[in-house]
Protein backbone atom coordinates (compact mmCIF):
# COMPACT_ATOMS: atom_id res chain seq x y z
CA UNK A 1 0.00 0.00 0.00
CA UNK A 2 2.90 2.55 0.97
CA UNK A 3 4.28 2.03 -2.69
CA UNK A 4 1.02 2.96 -4.20
CA UNK A 5 1.57 6.56 -1.99
CA UNK A 6 3.55 7.77 -4.96
CA UNK A 7 1.53 6.78 -7.82
CA UNK A 8 0.54 9.46 -10.41
CA UNK A 9 -3.08 8.83 -10.53
CA UNK A 10 -4.31 10.72 -8.26
CA UNK A 11 -7.17 7.87 -7.91
CA UNK A 12 -4.73 5.49 -6.92
CA UNK A 13 -2.92 7.54 -4.42
CA UNK A 14 -5.75 9.18 -3.00
CA UNK A 15 -7.22 5.09 -2.55
CA UNK A 16 -3.89 3.68 -0.69
CA UNK A 17 -4.03 6.33 1.54
CA UNK A 18 -7.58 6.01 2.66
CA UNK A 19 -6.91 2.16 2.95
CA UNK A 20 -3.83 2.90 5.01
CA UNK A 21 -5.41 5.19 7.20
CA UNK A 22 -8.13 2.62 7.65
CA UNK A 23 -5.86 -0.11 8.56
CA UNK A 24 -4.09 2.14 11.14
CA UNK A 25 -7.40 3.03 12.61
CA UNK A 26 -8.24 -0.19 13.36
CA UNK A 27 -5.31 -0.99 15.06
CA UNK A 28 -4.48 2.24 16.53
CA UNK A 29 -5.89 0.89 20.35
CA UNK A 30 -3.65 -2.26 19.60
CA UNK A 31 -0.45 0.90 18.93
CA UNK A 32 -1.31 3.12 22.31
CA UNK A 33 -0.74 0.27 24.47
CA UNK A 34 1.92 -1.10 22.52
CA UNK A 35 3.56 2.23 22.58
CA UNK A 36 3.10 2.82 26.24
CA UNK A 37 4.63 -0.58 27.47
CA UNK A 38 7.94 0.48 25.19
CA UNK A 39 7.80 3.96 26.83
CA UNK A 40 7.39 2.42 30.61
CA UNK A 41 9.93 -0.43 29.99
CA UNK A 42 12.45 2.32 28.88
CA UNK A 43 11.77 4.36 31.61
CA UNK A 44 12.44 1.46 34.26
CA UNK A 45 15.55 0.89 32.22
CA UNK A 46 17.00 4.05 32.39
CA UNK A 47 16.38 4.53 35.89
CA UNK A 48 18.08 1.64 36.82
CA UNK A 49 21.00 2.35 34.72
CA UNK A 50 20.88 6.17 35.92
CA UNK A 51 20.21 7.69 32.61
CA UNK A 52 20.29 11.55 32.63
CA UNK A 53 18.00 11.50 29.56
CA UNK A 54 15.91 8.75 27.47
CA UNK A 55 18.03 9.46 24.45
CA UNK A 56 22.03 8.79 26.63
CA UNK A 57 22.05 5.16 26.21
CA UNK A 58 21.82 5.43 22.37
CA UNK A 59 24.91 7.79 22.57
CA UNK A 60 26.84 5.97 25.10
CA UNK A 61 26.53 2.76 22.57
CA UNK A 62 27.49 4.95 19.60
CA UNK A 63 30.58 5.95 21.48
CA UNK A 64 29.38 9.46 20.99
CA UNK A 65 29.20 12.51 22.63
CA UNK A 66 25.12 14.13 23.78
CA UNK A 67 26.35 17.62 22.87
CA UNK A 68 27.16 16.73 19.35
CA UNK A 69 23.51 15.19 18.47
CA UNK A 70 22.14 18.16 20.23
CA UNK A 71 24.34 20.28 18.25
CA UNK A 72 23.47 18.32 14.88
CA UNK A 73 19.60 18.03 15.46
CA UNK A 74 19.17 21.92 16.63
CA UNK A 75 21.19 23.13 13.34
CA UNK A 76 19.07 20.98 11.53
CA UNK A 77 15.80 22.09 13.02
CA UNK A 78 16.99 25.58 13.15
CA UNK A 79 16.90 25.30 9.39
CA UNK A 80 13.95 23.76 8.76
CA UNK A 81 12.78 26.84 6.62
CA UNK A 82 14.81 24.73 3.64
CA UNK A 83 12.43 21.22 3.65
CA UNK A 84 9.63 23.76 4.34
CA UNK A 85 10.41 25.89 0.76
CA UNK A 86 10.90 22.63 -0.83
CA UNK A 87 7.76 21.46 -0.15
CA UNK A 88 6.25 25.12 -1.03
CA UNK A 89 8.06 24.39 -4.62
CA UNK A 90 6.53 20.96 -4.79
CA UNK A 91 3.23 22.41 -4.58
CA UNK A 92 3.70 24.81 -7.23
CA UNK A 93 4.85 22.14 -9.39
CA UNK A 94 1.68 20.06 -9.00
CA UNK A 95 -0.33 23.04 -9.15
CA UNK A 96 -2.09 22.63 -5.54
CA UNK A 97 -2.63 24.89 -2.51
CA UNK A 98 -1.17 22.01 0.11
CA UNK A 99 0.16 18.70 -0.65
CA UNK A 100 -1.80 15.94 1.06
CA UNK A 101 0.26 14.44 3.71
CA UNK A 102 0.20 11.26 1.05
CA UNK A 103 1.30 13.03 -1.12
CA UNK A 104 4.51 14.52 0.17
CA UNK A 105 7.70 12.27 -1.62
CA UNK A 106 5.51 12.26 -4.97
CA UNK A 107 7.51 12.70 -7.92
CA UNK A 108 7.59 15.12 -9.38
CA UNK A 109 8.12 15.28 -13.67
CA UNK A 110 6.85 12.65 -16.57
CA UNK A 111 10.43 11.35 -18.12
CA UNK A 112 10.26 7.55 -17.68
CA UNK A 113 13.95 6.95 -18.08
CA UNK A 114 14.54 3.01 -17.84
CA UNK A 115 17.68 1.92 -15.32
CA UNK A 116 18.15 -2.05 -15.93
CA UNK A 117 20.15 -3.36 -13.98
CA UNK A 118 22.77 -4.18 -16.12
CA UNK A 119 22.78 -0.52 -16.77
CA UNK A 120 22.98 0.13 -12.81
CA UNK A 121 25.73 -1.89 -12.58
CA UNK A 122 28.08 -0.42 -15.23
CA UNK A 123 26.94 3.45 -13.51
CA UNK A 124 28.21 2.13 -10.56
CA UNK A 125 30.92 0.37 -11.99
CA UNK A 126 32.24 3.34 -13.81
CA UNK A 127 31.84 5.53 -10.27
CA UNK A 128 34.01 2.85 -8.31
CA UNK A 129 36.73 2.97 -10.91
CA UNK A 130 37.07 6.48 -11.22
CA UNK A 131 37.43 6.61 -7.06
CA UNK A 132 39.65 3.92 -6.24
CA UNK A 133 40.59 0.20 -7.58
CA UNK A 134 40.05 -1.86 -4.43
CA UNK A 135 36.10 -0.55 -4.43
CA UNK A 136 35.55 -1.55 -8.14
CA UNK A 137 37.42 -5.11 -7.09
CA UNK A 138 34.71 -5.42 -3.97
CA UNK A 139 31.54 -4.68 -6.25
CA UNK A 140 32.80 -6.79 -8.96
CA UNK A 141 33.38 -9.47 -6.46
CA UNK A 142 29.75 -9.47 -5.37
CA UNK A 143 28.25 -9.61 -8.82
CA UNK A 144 30.55 -12.75 -9.60
CA UNK A 145 30.02 -14.42 -6.05
CA UNK A 146 26.19 -14.11 -6.44
CA UNK A 147 26.18 -12.38 -3.55
CA UNK A 148 23.75 -9.81 -4.63
CA UNK A 149 19.86 -11.06 -4.93
CA UNK A 150 18.60 -8.19 -7.50
CA UNK A 151 14.97 -8.71 -8.39
CA UNK A 152 12.06 -8.96 -6.38
CA UNK A 153 10.01 -11.92 -6.18
CA UNK A 154 7.36 -14.08 -4.61
CA UNK A 155 7.93 -14.35 -0.53
CA UNK A 156 10.55 -11.87 -0.52
CA UNK A 157 10.91 -9.44 1.89
CA UNK A 158 10.87 -5.44 0.47
CA UNK A 159 12.99 -2.62 0.66
CA UNK A 160 17.25 -3.43 0.56
CA UNK A 161 19.51 -3.71 2.96
CA UNK A 162 23.61 -5.36 3.45
CA UNK A 163 24.33 -7.87 5.80
CA UNK A 164 27.31 -9.81 7.36
CA UNK A 165 26.74 -9.56 10.47
CA UNK A 166 29.96 -11.52 11.79
CA UNK A 167 33.69 -11.19 10.19
CA UNK A 168 33.73 -14.86 9.29
CA UNK A 169 30.23 -14.51 7.41
CA UNK A 170 30.30 -13.17 3.80
CA UNK A 171 28.74 -9.69 2.74
CA UNK A 172 25.05 -10.09 1.41
CA UNK A 173 23.28 -7.38 -0.16
CA UNK A 174 19.39 -7.62 -0.85
CA UNK A 175 17.85 -5.55 -3.75
CA UNK A 176 13.99 -4.97 -5.06
CA UNK A 177 15.31 -3.66 -8.35
CA UNK A 178 12.60 -2.39 -10.62
CA UNK A 179 14.36 -0.43 -13.12
CA UNK A 180 13.56 3.03 -11.42
CA UNK A 181 16.31 5.71 -10.97
CA UNK A 182 16.11 5.19 -7.12
CA UNK A 183 16.88 1.62 -7.36
CA UNK A 184 20.17 2.84 -9.22
CA UNK A 185 20.58 5.16 -5.67
CA UNK A 186 19.86 2.20 -3.39
CA UNK A 187 22.49 -0.70 -5.01
CA UNK A 188 25.04 2.29 -4.65
CA UNK A 189 23.93 2.70 -1.00
CA UNK A 190 24.08 -1.07 -0.01
CA UNK A 191 27.01 -1.00 -2.04
CA UNK A 192 28.44 1.46 0.32
CA UNK A 193 27.75 -0.86 3.21
CA UNK A 194 29.44 -3.83 1.71
CA UNK A 195 32.45 -1.91 0.53
CA UNK A 196 32.53 -1.04 4.54
CA UNK A 197 32.44 -4.33 5.32
CA UNK A 198 34.94 -5.43 3.78
CA UNK A 199 37.45 -2.94 4.23
CA UNK A 200 36.92 -3.82 8.02
CA UNK A 201 37.48 -7.36 7.66
CA UNK A 202 41.13 -6.89 5.75
CA UNK A 203 42.16 -4.53 9.08
CA UNK A 204 39.98 -5.66 12.60
CA UNK A 205 39.61 -8.35 14.39
CA UNK A 206 36.06 -10.03 15.31
CA UNK A 207 35.40 -7.51 17.84
CA UNK A 208 35.90 -4.56 16.40
CA UNK A 209 34.36 -5.37 12.67
CA UNK A 210 31.25 -3.56 12.99
CA UNK A 211 29.99 -0.09 12.41
CA UNK A 212 28.29 2.27 15.47
CA UNK A 213 25.15 4.04 13.97
CA UNK A 214 26.68 7.55 14.16
CA UNK A 215 29.10 6.05 11.42
CA UNK A 216 26.86 2.89 9.40
CA UNK A 217 25.48 5.74 7.68
CA UNK A 218 28.64 7.48 6.36
CA UNK A 219 29.85 5.33 3.97
CA UNK A 220 26.55 4.10 2.04
CA UNK A 221 25.65 7.83 1.46
CA UNK A 222 29.01 8.96 0.16
CA UNK A 223 28.90 6.49 -2.86
CA UNK A 224 25.30 6.77 -3.36
CA UNK A 225 25.91 10.81 -3.81
CA UNK A 226 28.78 10.26 -5.91
CA UNK A 227 26.84 7.70 -8.65
CA UNK A 228 24.06 10.92 -8.40
CA UNK A 229 26.34 13.38 -9.63
CA UNK A 230 27.56 10.98 -12.41
CA UNK A 231 24.31 10.28 -13.81
CA UNK A 232 23.40 13.99 -13.67
CA UNK A 233 26.45 14.12 -15.89
CA UNK A 234 24.59 12.74 -19.15
CA UNK A 235 21.23 14.17 -18.10
CA UNK A 236 19.19 16.77 -20.19
CA UNK A 237 17.44 19.83 -18.59
CA UNK A 238 14.05 17.89 -17.80
CA UNK A 239 15.70 15.02 -16.50
CA UNK A 240 18.09 16.90 -14.86
CA UNK A 241 15.41 18.51 -13.18
CA UNK A 242 13.41 15.37 -11.74
CA UNK A 243 16.64 13.63 -10.70
CA UNK A 244 17.46 16.84 -8.77
CA UNK A 245 14.04 17.02 -7.23
CA UNK A 246 14.13 13.46 -6.13
CA UNK A 247 17.98 14.20 -4.83
CA UNK A 248 16.28 17.21 -2.39
CA UNK A 249 12.96 14.75 -1.92
CA UNK A 250 15.40 11.69 -0.80
CA UNK A 251 17.74 14.87 1.43
CA UNK A 252 14.90 15.94 3.15
CA UNK A 253 13.72 12.71 4.15
CA UNK A 254 17.21 12.04 5.57
CA UNK A 255 17.98 14.91 7.15
CA UNK A 256 14.80 17.26 7.80
CA UNK A 257 12.42 14.64 8.75
CA UNK A 258 14.46 12.11 10.78
CA UNK A 259 15.58 15.02 12.85
CA UNK A 260 11.90 15.66 13.27
CA UNK A 261 11.35 12.27 14.06
CA UNK A 262 13.81 12.38 16.85
CA UNK A 263 12.83 15.38 18.13
CA UNK A 264 9.23 13.49 18.54
CA UNK A 265 10.61 10.29 20.16
CA UNK A 266 12.08 13.14 22.41
CA UNK A 267 9.00 14.69 23.70
CA UNK A 268 6.95 11.60 23.72
CA UNK A 269 9.41 9.87 26.33
CA UNK A 270 9.24 13.51 28.17
CA UNK A 271 5.83 13.87 28.07
CA UNK A 272 5.14 9.97 29.60
CA UNK A 273 7.33 10.58 32.24
CA UNK A 274 5.89 13.23 33.24
CA UNK A 275 2.40 12.36 32.88
CA UNK A 276 2.17 8.50 32.51
CA UNK A 277 0.29 7.05 30.08
CA UNK A 278 -0.67 8.91 26.54
CA UNK A 279 -3.65 8.17 24.96
CA UNK A 280 -3.17 8.00 20.83
CA UNK A 281 -4.89 11.26 20.42
CA UNK A 282 -2.18 12.67 22.94
CA UNK A 283 0.68 10.63 20.82
CA UNK A 284 -1.00 11.98 17.55
CA UNK A 285 -0.98 15.75 18.40
CA UNK A 286 3.05 15.05 19.59
CA UNK A 287 3.30 13.70 16.06
CA UNK A 288 1.69 15.73 14.33
CA UNK A 289 3.45 18.86 16.00
CA UNK A 290 6.90 17.58 14.82
CA UNK A 291 5.81 16.73 11.76
CA UNK A 292 3.93 20.09 10.56
CA UNK A 293 7.44 22.03 12.36
CA UNK A 294 9.85 20.39 9.00
CA UNK A 295 6.80 20.50 6.31
CA UNK A 296 5.45 23.73 7.49
CA UNK A 297 2.37 25.41 5.63
CA UNK A 298 2.49 23.96 2.47
CA UNK A 299 1.52 20.30 3.36
CA UNK A 300 -1.57 19.95 5.12
CA UNK A 301 -2.31 17.71 8.25
CA UNK A 302 -4.46 15.67 6.39
CA UNK A 303 -7.44 13.24 8.59
CA UNK A 304 -5.62 9.92 9.35
CA UNK A 305 -2.33 11.32 9.10
CA UNK A 306 -1.92 11.65 13.12
CA UNK A 307 -1.66 7.79 13.37
CA UNK A 308 1.10 7.70 11.04
CA UNK A 309 3.61 6.72 14.12
CA UNK A 310 1.69 3.43 14.49
CA UNK A 311 3.66 2.04 11.43
CA UNK A 312 7.06 3.50 12.19
CA UNK A 313 9.08 0.76 13.05
CA UNK A 314 12.51 2.70 14.44
CA UNK A 315 10.33 4.03 17.01
CA UNK A 316 11.02 0.53 18.81
CA UNK A 317 15.13 1.37 18.09
CA UNK A 318 14.89 4.21 20.25
CA UNK A 319 16.51 7.09 19.04
CA UNK A 320 18.18 5.21 15.96
CA UNK A 321 17.15 8.38 13.16
CA UNK A 322 19.50 10.76 13.81
CA UNK A 323 22.34 8.33 12.27
CA UNK A 324 20.91 9.29 8.58
CA UNK A 325 20.81 13.13 9.23
CA UNK A 326 24.43 12.89 10.78
CA UNK A 327 25.56 9.94 8.11
CA UNK A 328 24.72 11.94 5.54
CA UNK A 329 26.05 15.68 6.28
CA UNK A 330 29.52 13.77 7.23
CA UNK A 331 29.04 12.05 3.97
CA UNK A 332 28.74 15.30 1.77
CA UNK A 333 31.54 16.70 3.56
CA UNK A 334 33.62 13.51 2.74
CA UNK A 335 32.54 14.14 -1.05
CA UNK A 336 33.58 17.64 -0.91
CA UNK A 337 37.15 16.83 0.61
CA UNK A 338 37.48 13.94 -2.83
CA UNK A 339 36.36 16.58 -5.31
CA UNK A 340 39.19 18.93 -4.20
CA UNK A 341 41.58 16.37 -3.74
CA UNK A 342 41.73 13.28 -5.36
CA UNK A 343 44.44 11.88 -3.09
CA UNK A 344 41.58 12.15 -0.25
CA UNK A 345 40.50 8.90 -0.49
CA UNK A 346 42.96 7.32 1.15
CA UNK A 347 41.35 9.25 4.27
CA UNK A 348 38.32 7.78 3.11
CA UNK A 349 39.96 4.22 2.91
CA UNK A 350 41.05 4.78 6.36
CA UNK A 351 37.69 5.64 7.89
CA UNK A 352 36.55 2.39 6.42
CA UNK A 353 38.39 0.03 7.81
CA UNK A 354 38.57 1.29 11.22
CA UNK A 355 35.69 0.03 12.28
CA UNK A 356 34.92 -0.18 16.09
CA UNK A 357 38.69 0.10 17.16
CA UNK A 358 38.11 3.77 17.97
CA UNK A 359 35.37 6.37 18.27
CA UNK A 360 33.32 8.77 15.47
CA UNK A 361 34.77 11.43 17.03
CA UNK A 362 38.67 10.16 17.06
CA UNK A 363 37.74 8.75 13.55
CA UNK A 364 36.37 11.89 11.64
CA UNK A 365 39.11 14.23 13.39
CA UNK A 366 41.57 12.05 11.84
CA UNK A 367 39.75 13.23 8.67
CA UNK A 368 39.88 16.56 9.90
CA UNK A 369 36.13 16.89 10.24
CA UNK A 370 35.49 18.48 13.47
CA UNK A 371 31.58 17.35 14.27
CA UNK A 372 31.69 19.04 17.19
CA UNK A 373 31.38 22.26 15.53
CA UNK A 374 27.78 23.78 14.52
CA UNK A 375 29.19 25.51 11.49
CA UNK A 376 30.16 22.11 10.73
CA UNK A 377 26.85 20.83 10.30
CA UNK A 378 25.58 24.18 8.56
CA UNK A 379 27.52 23.60 5.20
CA UNK A 380 26.04 20.51 4.61
CA UNK A 381 22.74 22.22 4.44
CA UNK A 382 23.81 25.09 2.90
CA UNK A 383 24.65 22.02 -0.02
CA UNK A 384 20.61 21.21 0.17
CA UNK A 385 19.86 24.96 0.23
CA UNK A 386 21.72 25.69 -3.16
CA UNK A 387 20.80 22.75 -4.72
CA UNK A 388 16.95 23.90 -4.08
CA UNK A 389 18.01 27.09 -5.23
CA UNK A 390 19.46 25.95 -8.71
CA UNK A 391 16.04 23.35 -8.88
CA UNK A 392 13.68 26.62 -8.96
CA UNK A 393 15.75 28.56 -11.38
CA UNK A 394 15.60 25.33 -13.78
CA UNK A 395 11.66 24.65 -13.09
CA UNK A 396 11.19 28.41 -14.09
CA UNK A 397 13.71 28.17 -16.87
CA UNK A 398 11.54 24.74 -18.27
CA UNK A 399 8.43 26.95 -17.33
CA UNK A 400 6.96 24.65 -14.80
CA UNK A 401 6.39 27.42 -12.50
Amino acid sequence: ILGLLVSKNKKVRDGAAQAFNNLLEKNIKIGENELNSILANKQVDDELRGFSRPDLSRHISDDIDSSVIDSMTKTVADNFSVSQNFYKLKARLLKVKKLKYHERNLPVGNSEINYSYEKSKKIVQKVLTDLDSDFIDIFNSFNDHGQIDVYPRAGKRSGAFCAAEAISNPTYILLNHTNKLNDVLTLAHEVGHGINNEAMRKTQNSLNFGTTVATAEVASTFFEDFVLKEILKTANEEERFEIMMEKITQDVSSIFRQVALYLFEQELHKEFRKKGYLSHSEIGKIFQKHMSAYMGPAVEKSKGSENWWLYWSHIRSFFYVYSYASGLLISKSLQNSVAKDKLFIKKIKYFLSTGLSESPQNTFGKLGINIRNDEFWKKGINEIKDLLTETEKLAKRLKKI
